[in-house]
């Protein structure tokens, strides 16, 4: 389904008042769509229309991801699984797109193709094996980002099916990531220590004066 808007919202969206589109739905420039109680709405495409940018036909892609070059095998796997699934459930698909990279790296390059697709309005469908084949955090931000730019994630198994090694990396990344930031903290430590044990301030008893010798 395609994101829809409200008139204040899509005046927002694209730097108009409302009472500019209700004379651009008057004269025609822009006609607003209507509910069955009558209230003005617009599409994203309509959006697309209005940026200059022409509303493509949406496709279905299937993604497929593993963390390393020795799991060949498992993405091999993972994308025969993926077009049964397809197949099965009567999903075209248009585009296969795979990554071998870490569930942590949001920078791979055919992840990142593929949400500038969404967010241009192309999509339809994503479809995944698991959600951790997409990311392994955050799952649900990108749900929400997909609903809002028409697009909706399909897990074939909503289970977790990482190897455990695959896994064990991606915790370790965390643990080295935040074990190095504790490092950097070391420096300030005596700072932080003081500030710990410093009591409240009492607005009835300001701290005293140091008295001069």
């Amino acid at each position: 389904m395609d994101k829809i808007y409200r008139p204040h919202e899509f005046g927002k969206l694209i730097g108009r008042s409302s009472q500019t589109l209700r004379r651009w739905d008057r004269l025609g420039l822009l006609n607003a769509h209507r509910t069955l109680t009558n209230r003005r709405y617009y599409t994203h495409d309509q959006y697309l229309q209005v940026i200059g940018q022409k509303a493509k036909e949406r496709q279905i892609i299937a993604y497929c991801r593993v963390s390393s070059t020795g799991q060949k095998g498992d993405l091999v796997n993972q994308k025969t699984a993926l077009e049964q699934f397809c197949i099965a459930t009567g999903k075209p698909v248009a585009l296969w797109m795979e990554d071998i990279g870490s569930g942590l790296n949001y920078e791979r390059k055919h992840f990142v193709r593929l949400m500038e697709m969404v967010e241009r309005g192309e999509v339809s469908e994503i479809v995944i094996a698991h959600k951790d084949r997409l990311v392994r955090f955050g799952y649900e931000w990108f749900v929400k980002f997909c609903q809002n730019h028409g697009a909706t994630l399909t897990v074939m198994n909503a289970e977790s099916l990482s190897p455990e090694a695959e896994m064990t990396r991606d915790l370790l990344s965390i643990i080295h990531c935040f074990s190095s930031r504790l490092y950097g903290l070391r420096k300030y430590k005596k700072q932080i220590t003081q500030l710990a044990q410093e009591k409240p301030l009492d607005e009835n008893h300001p701290p005293k004066e140091p008295q001069t010798q």
